[in-house]
């Protein structure tokens, strides 16, 4: 039997256990895991005789407490190699202003930057307290993140899009010299 414990955000727990509980009981059902909640504490425990199915519940939970939808979640069932990255933004903003100040960096005018930034690098990013979640195929999240450091390190937009473009482009070259 594998275990796992998380603490998540009192704001959170609803998002996990979903409508009536459906989206406690589909991750239950996906990863082969019973998951026990202390609403509380904001303890999730996750329990399964399989580790990676243990692991696999223990990433969405994170995801879904990160601020990401169960949707985007759930993603990190389709695919073992879909990932979650986290980046924890409470060590470059010492004050709530300065903490503002770069999320909205990221999240740019009605949403723009972060939409950009998910459509260059096909990834899903949310951006909830202080960090920035990051749901996609390892390269791809890697980008993202380069992206976002970039933003928060007082990039210009354009410079950090001119970035992401130019990485496009290399996936791309990349993919067809593998193929040809």
């Amino acid at each position: 039997m594998t275990m796992q414990e998380l603490k998540v955000a009192s704001d959170r727990i609803g998002v996990i256990i979903g409508k009536g509980g459906a989206t406690r009981k589909a991750i239950e059902e996906k990863a082969e895991v019973a998951i026990t909640i202390d609403s509380n504490e904001g303890l999730v425990t996750i329990e399964g005789e399989d580790a990676l199915g243990v692991l696999r519940a223990t990433e969405v939970i994170r995801a879904l407490g990160r601020g990401f939808s169960p949707e985007r979640a759930f993603r990190l069932f389709e695919d073992e190699d879909i990932l979650l990255d986290i980046i924890d933004l409470s060590n470059v903003a010492d004050t709530p202003q300065k903490m503002n100040r770069i999320r909205g960096r990221i999240i740019g005018r009605d949403g723009k930057a972060r939409g950009q930034i998910e459509n260059m690098t096909q990834t899903y990013i949310s951006i909830y307290g202080k960090t920035v979640g990051i749901i996609g195929l390892p390269e791809p999240v890697q980008t993202a993140r380069k992206g976002i450091e970039m933003l928060v390190e007082g990039s210009d937009h354009a410079n950090v899009f001119a970035f992401l473009d130019r990485r496009k482009k290399e996936a791309k070259e990349d993919l067809i010299s593998y193929y040809y």
